[in-house]
């Protein structure tokens, strides 16, 4: 880790990749606050959803072009309210536009930056059939377009890795190592390139 101020690490990855997961696992690690788009913005996005009469999925475009700023931004300006606190952040999201998208990722650390934080992403990705079988475990009404169809074009088969420098994890390891990566990361961060692989 380093000495610039409180951790932010950001998890992304695609639906299924097991960010929560892991994101629990390490915050736990690090004694770290965990925040996470579904835990934090969920409740009220099935109340727009409900009203919008969208059953379950979160991708439909009348109930995504409403809810995504406002989800990212409640995010986002609570990870700023921990970070000015002296707090470290995991924040676990899909982090879809901010990991593709140069300006927008810049833009998102900056802000961190200036509450204080240190920002780090970590992007876990798995095969789509690994993600598909996790998401039909847990059941989430949200994931049932992407279970049914995986290859349909819905945004959780997004798996473009970010821009800019990013830690890949290996989302079909263990738990443990997933975190072990993270943390010999955090620990040894990389001193040039682009993106840093272990395994």
């Amino acid at each position: 880790m380093t000495d610039r101020g409180p951790l932010a690490l950001l998890i992304s990855g695609p639906a299924g990749a097991g960010k929560t997961t892991t994101g629990r696992a390490v915050a736990r690690h690090l004694r770290a606050a965990l925040l996470d788009l579904d835990t934090l913005t969920n409740p009220l996005v099935d109340l727009l959803a409900e009203d919008a009469g969208v059953v379950g999925d979160y991708a439909d475009p009348a109930l995504a072009s409403r809810v995504r700023h406002p989800r990212y931004e409640a995010l986002i300006a609570t990870a700023v309210d921990c970070l000015s606190a002296g707090c470290p952040v995991v924040v676990v999201a899909p982090f879809t536009r901010e990991r593709t998208d140069p300006g927008l990722r810049d833009r998102l650390e900056a802000r961190l930056r200036a509450a204080g934080g240190d920002p780090v992403m970590a992007w876990l990705n798995a095969p789509v059939e690994v993600r598909r079988q996790r998401m039909g475990r847990r059941s989430a009404a949200r994931d049932a377009a992407f279970v049914a169809r995986p290859d349909d074009g819905h945004p959780a088969a997004d798996t473009a890795a970010p821009v800019g420098e990013h830690l890949v994890v290996d989302a079909t390891a263990a738990t443990s190592a997933q975190v072990a990566d993270i943390l010999s990361h955090l620990v040894a961060p990389p001193t040039g390139g682009q993106e840093v692989r272990r395994r």
